[in-house]
């Protein structure tokens, strides 16, 4: 979190931005334009396990497409002004969906083996916001 970015639409999508300022958090839809082969079983940050890649958020997938949900800070023409982003400059934008609690909000949920990450580990060897050793 905390990284600030922009998307830029193409022109002739502009019209399609109309109200989306109204939501604090949209869903971005990207390609993985940059990820490398397809791997099936892969090694998550943090793990020295390998998980199959649909239980990880890795970009190597089988249809090299990603998903974020990103802060809407603000929309300037054609520009979005976008915070927590994780996705490389120059990343092909596929859609942008509005995220609204009243649907997308899931009040219980399991993290798998996710749960068993130590915070302060992925702080120390970089990230999660940790800057020096």
């Amino acid at each position: 979190q905390g990284c600030k970015g922009q998307a830029e639409i193409f022109p002739e999508f502009v019209d399609g931005l109309r109200d989306l300022d109204g939501f604090s958090h949209v869903y971005l839809i990207y390609h993985f334009h940059q990820a490398g082969p397809t791997k099936l079983m892969v090694k998550p940050f943090l793990q020295d396990i390998e998980r199959g890649v649909f239980a990880t958020r890795a970009p190597c997938r089988p249809n090299a497409i990603g998903l974020s949900i990103v802060e809407l800070v603000d929309r300037e023409g054609n520009t979005l002004i976008l915070e927590g982003l994780d996705v490389l400059d120059g990343t092909p934008l596929l859609d942008i969906k509005p995220y609204t609690a009243k649907f997308d909000r899931i009040e219980l949920t399991r993290n798998g083996w996710q749960d068993i990450v130590d915070e302060e580990t992925a702080r120390r060897r970089g990230r999660r916001g940790y800057i020096g050793s």
